[in-house]
């Protein structure tokens, strides 16, 4: 939908001013922050998660619980699918990644630029 990086970055920025309008008691800096780092958080978290399933963190753990299926509630199924199933980190879309690693780094550094400002002025 969104091709460019920065098309999404300005719609991460509406967004955000209308978390701060709706949202906000007063309207001042701070309080726009403050509703710049939620969602800032938000896609640092899904990016340090997306980064943690890629690298395969969740394999084993994975492959476990699938072994453990299959051995404990045993169907009559001889192929054995559980072993052919794509892990988490084999099912990874690079690009979402990319996309949102980009938003998460922007909306960090429009966050650290602006609490320098708050913090100076």
């Amino acid at each position: 939908m969104f091709k460019n990086n920065w098309t999404f970055f300005l719609l991460n920025l509406v967004l955000t001013i209308l978390m701060f309008l709706l949202f906000s008691s007063s309207y001042n800096l701070l309080n726009f922050i403050n509703a710049l780092f939620y969602l800032s958080a938000f896609y640092l978290i899904t990016v340090l998660l997306m980064y943690t399933i890629k690298g395969g963190f969740f394999d084993g753990v994975t492959y476990g619980f699938r072994r453990f299926n299959s051995i404990m509630f045993k169907k009559n199924d001889y192929l054995e699918e559980w072993r052919e199933k794509p892990l988490p980190s084999e099912k990874f879309n690079a690009s979402f990644y990319q996309k949102c690693k980009f938003q998460a780094i922007s909306l960090l550094g429009l966050l650290i630029i602006l609490l320098i400002l708050y913090y100076t002025i």
